[in-house]
């Protein structure tokens, strides 16, 4: 039943993707500082995602590294 649930998600999954990749197909010119560049919106949007996803990963693995450290208790 749940390997049933799991295939029917990332089929939906893979339709909504393939929805958003079709529908934002036009190139777009994107400043960055002093550089742009061009690229369909669809590549910037995963750029934006993975970018956002690191960003978390890093930032909650430093708060992670922070609070296991347990203080040298002092006497």
């Amino acid at each position: 039943m749940i390997e049933k649930i799991k295939l029917i998600s990332i089929g939906v999954l893979v339709l909504l993707t393939v929805i958003v990749v079709l529908q934002n197909t036009e190139q777009v010119e994107t400043n960055v500082l002093f550089m742009s560049f061009a690229m369909p919106r669809a590549a910037l949007l995963f750029l934006t995602f993975v970018a956002g996803y690191a960003v978390g990963v890093l930032t909650s693995g430093y708060i992670m590294r922070k609070f296991k450290r347990k203080p040298e208790s002092t006497k």
